[in-house]
């Protein structure tokens, strides 16, 4: 369950082909890359437990890194290209990289920041163009052996937080105990049977692997040797172009990807087959109902909708059947029970609102560096659960409904009021291209909702555009829960996989 074992069988296998460049990457080609890249680490000097990081845009060089950090028993972060200089050298400092490597596309940032990498990066290297005080990549890789060193011990990724609601959290995972071709990493043993991903799989990759989901599906389908179709980011029309020139099989998405398609005149829409999709697969967000519902109506009973975090505290999974009989749940727990508590950590009867715990036979991770964040993860009378905060509600079922995350909550009164409510109220109106609630502060009570809206490319923001919004919302929701005023933004601050970073948002209008 590693490329190796297709590279054996199916060496010029397509294992990721890049549409925009022409690019493909074979199994045996990633195999022997990978090689490399594991006796390029192991002669800088790393050894299991050690760490590597990678600053780059979505670049074929990137799987070949993870998997050679993979097969080398070490850890891999990647990094987002597109942070500030601040933000990057806090993440390659708090990971400890000992090697960096970068693509020349994030010569920018790497530039900003080369100044402030400590004495621990050994070795810096760059693929894709010169960068100064970088070595070249494909230079080292043919200085060094491309035979599999002795010993591979599997390696494990330590990602970030997206940094949501504050500065981002390092999620590190105990390492596996076995060799890369002995063991399969939990996400390709979980996710493989659930949804049939094997050899004619062919998996469209519309977001950056920076994030958690689409490295680690990447990772899966170069475990089960299908084909990656890897985009350099996501297009609402050449995602559609690309399902049917490949006839993808399987994909990954966030809801506001599908809102983008959604909203793609009807006769581009239909310009395109999409038949050949068995599984798309979303996560990130909670997806709006009238939003899925669309979807399922267009693409068929084949959304597979799972709820889970980078952390890997708990899983919950749904079929596109068991949706429409239980529309805006997120699923069933498949790696332990699920429990709804209050703040006080006191457990809540079926159908309570409150906190999300997973329970696992052990805690599944800890906040690299930052004890206090991982304890407060923790429940206070119970180790063995752990939350990332968000709020939700369980059904008599078994069946997760999310509500928001607890660090959005607005509390007007001494009432909790969820932005997602009124979010979900508002996204697939015509004149709205983007949305977002917060609550602002109010002498009287507290906090008050209020929305901010990124209209649409044929809307005008402005006082009727705003009273058109909230008269949209009087017969959806309860007056408590209504936003008090809308504002209007250009583009409201959202990561490539769609979560809002609505601490930036209360940064401008608190």
């Amino acid at each position: 369950m590693y490329p190796g074992t297709f590279a054996a069988t199916d060496p010029d296998k397509a294992a990721v082909v890049r549409p925009s460049t022409g690019q493909t990457l074979t199994y045996g080609g990633l195999e022997q890359r990978s090689r490399k890249v594991a006796h390029l680490l192991r002669d800088a000097g790393l050894r299991p437990g050690d760490h590597v990081a990678m600053v780059s845009d979505n670049d074929v060089a990137m799987l070949e890194v993870y998997w050679g950090a993979l097969r080398s028993g070490l850890y891999i972060t990647a990094v987002n290209w597109q942070l500030t200089a601040a933000e990057t050298a806090f993440v390659l400092a708090d990971c400890r990289a000992a090697v960096v490597f970068v693509s020349a596309r994030a010569e920018a940032a790497v530039e900003a920041i080369a100044g402030r990498l400590g004495s621990e990066v050994r070795r810096r290297i760059a693929w894709g163009g010169t960068i100064d005080g970088f070595e070249d990549y494909e230079q080292l890789l043919a200085e060094v052996p491309d035979a599999p060193l002795t010993d591979q011990p599997r390696g494990q990724d330590m990602l970030y937080s997206s940094g949501t609601t504050g500065r981002p959290k390092g999620i590190k995972p105990p390492l596996p105990d076995g060799q890369v071709d002995q063991i399969p990493d939990p996400y390709t043993a979980v996710f493989t049977p659930m949804y049939g991903f094997d050899t004619d799989t062919v998996y469209l990759c519309p977001a950056p692997l920076y994030h958690a989901a689409p490295l680690r599906f990447c990772g899966t389908i170069t475990s089960t040797g299908g084909t990656v179709v890897l985009m350099d980011r996501f297009d609402a029309e050449t995602s559609l172009e690309l399902i049917e020139r490949y006839r993808v099989t399987h994909s990954q998405w966030v809801p506001t990807m599908f809102v983008r398609m959604l909203k793609l005149p009807a006769q581009i829409r239909d310009r395109y087959d999409v038949t050949s999709m068995r599984a798309a697969i979303h996560a990130a967000a909670p997806c709006p109902v009238e939003v899925k519902r669309a979807m399922i109506d267009w693409w068929g009973p084949v959304l597979e909708e799972y709820y889970a975090a980078t952390e890997g505290v708990g899983a919950t999974f749904i079929s596109s059947a068991e949706w429409l009989e239980r529309p805006g749940s997120v699923g069933r727990s498949a790696l332990g029970p699920v429990h709804i508590c209050d703040e006080t950590g006191a457990e809540l009867e079926v159908g309570r609102t409150g906190t999300v715990y997973f329970e696992r036979e052990t805690p599944s991770f800890e906040y690299h560096g930052a004890p206090e964040k991982t304890a407060a993860s923790r429940h206070p009378e119970h180790e063995n659960w752990a939350t990332t905060g968000d709020i939700g509600r369980v059904d008599e079922d078994g069946y997760l409904y999310l509500t928001d995350r607890a660090a959005f909550t607005i509390i007007s009164g001494g009432v909790n009021i969820y932005p997602q409510e009124a979010e979900d109220a508002l996204t697939m109106h015509p004149q709205v291209h983007d949305v977002a609630v917060i609550g602002v502060p109010d002498e009287e009570m507290g906090e008050v909702p209020i929305a901010i809206v990124q209209p649409a490319d044929d809307a005008a923001a402005g006082p009727e555009l705003a009273e058109t919004l909230l008269a949209h919302l009087a017969d959806r929701l309860a007056a408590f829960k209504r936003p008090r005023r809308v504002e209007f933004v250009d583009e409201l601050p959202r990561t490539p996989t769609g979560k809002l970073v609505k601490h930036r948002l209360r940064e401008r209008f608190t």
